[in-house]
């Protein structure tokens, strides 16, 4: 492992810690600032349309001048977003914070492009995983950390503390070593991604496997604490054992095939919606939220077939389009989920089942295997 992964990967523990304090509490602390249901889910939903927006211009740029100014800059706004968030006393400045956070959803084409030309001699699976494995390893803390913080001091204090998590995160951010950009032979240019058939087949096959596995998830925090009577350190468990399996898992599928372990991570999130359907106590819940490590893990698995799909000058753009079909999911579901809910918090799960399924279904017949996938014909020149 290099210096710069080292790196990265200590920034992205420290980050996993303050974000997962705070992020499994967001609907429940926006239900608090006097937010229903289906406003928390257009305010989710709009959080994914920022989310959504910025991952196709942050992936082109990244590809014209380089990918860590991109990574230091997302690190940086997500403290001052942890900041405004931190400081809300009302509504429209929380909603503000979390907008601002949901832009700094730009760093993760460029993120990935950053691990996939660090990779030495690991996979782009490998890669890819390798940045959820660290991050996953300190979202073990978060959850918990942050339920006893919010039973016992409030919590607007875990957006402080999570604040203080990123400032160090960012300090380690600085460390990493810049890249040389990728170019393709001018004499022998790549075919155009939007005539690259292939690889706009499998976007359309990964748009409804993420939409089909976020169904389930927006409102389980309000769930499990108006229905199931859970409080905030409870949560706060099931999100550190959630940690655990998205660390697991990342180790795990990460070491699989691609497409493999792309059909591994649904089948986690169908245990996850099942059990939180039916399921009864904690025991149960904690085993749906270890099983939930299968999406994390499934969307970073997707993203990796995408790379021999396309030139690797190609790369930033080509990751950048296939977070947006990601995370249009997070701009669509929520609302979704938020009638649901209101009317019926429990239809969201056997929804969701179906939904799943299909996607399952899709998944085996079009998703093709890592030896039908095009060769990597790369011819490159670098500049610094």
């Amino acid at each position: 492992m290099n210096r710069s992964l080292l790196w990265l990967g200590v920034a992205l523990f420290t980050w996993g810690i303050g974000e997962a304090m705070f992020m499994m509490f967001q609907p429940i602390y926006l239900n608090r600032l006097g937010a229903d249901p289906i406003t928390i889910g257009w305010i989710l939903g709009a959080s994914g349309l920022m989310m959504t927006l910025v991952h196709i211009p942050s992936g082109h740029i990244s590809d014209r001048i380089g990918r860590k100014p991109l990574l230091v800059t997302a690190w940086i706004i997500g403290v001052i977003s942890a900041l405004a968030m931190a400081s809300a006393k009302n509504l429209f400045i929380f909603v503000i914070g979390i907008l601002l956070y949901a832009f700094t959803a730009f760093v993760v084409s460029p993120l990935d492009s950053y691990l996939t030309a660090a990779r030495g001699k690991w996979s782009v699976a490998r890669a890819i995983t390798f940045s959820g494995i660290c991050f996953n390893a300190g979202a073990v803390v978060g959850p918990y950390t942050g339920g006893w913080i919010g039973d016992h001091y409030g919590l607007r204090a875990v957006y402080a503390i999570a604040a203080v998590f990123f400032i160090f995160s960012t300090i380690f951010i600085f460390m990493i070593e810049s890249q040389p950009r990728d170019h393709h032979d001018p004499e022998a240019p790549p075919a155009g991604l939007m005539t690259n058939w292939r690889y706009l087949g499998f976007l359309a096959v990964f748009f409804i496997v993420a939409f089909a596995t976020y169904l389930p998830q927006p409102l389980t925090p309000n769930f499990l604490e108006d229905q199931r009577a859970l409080s905030l350190t409870q949560i706060g468990t099931l999100g550190s054992i959630g940690g655990i399996g998205n660390t697991i898992f990342s180790y795990v599928l990460g070491m699989l095939d691609a497409r493999l372990g792309f059909l591994f991570g649904q089948l986690g999130v169908v245990a996850y919606a099942s059990l939180l359907w039916q399921g009864t106590g904690m025991g149960w819940f904690a085993v749906a939220y270890f099983m939930l490590g299968g999406f994390r893990v499934m969307r970073g698995l997707g993203i990796a077939m995408v790379r021999p799909l396309v030139h690797e000058s190609q790369m930033g753009l080509a990751y950048g389009i296939a977070e947006t079909v990601g995370s249009v999911t997070t701009l669509l579901a929520p609302p979704i989920v938020g009638y649901l809910y209101a009317r019926d918090p429990f239809i969201m799960y056997p929804i969701g089942l179906i939904a799943i399924a299909i996607g399952l279904i899709i998944s085996l017949i079009f998703v093709p295997r890592s030896k039908r996938l095009l060769p990597e014909h790369i011819e490159l020149t670098h500049e610094p």
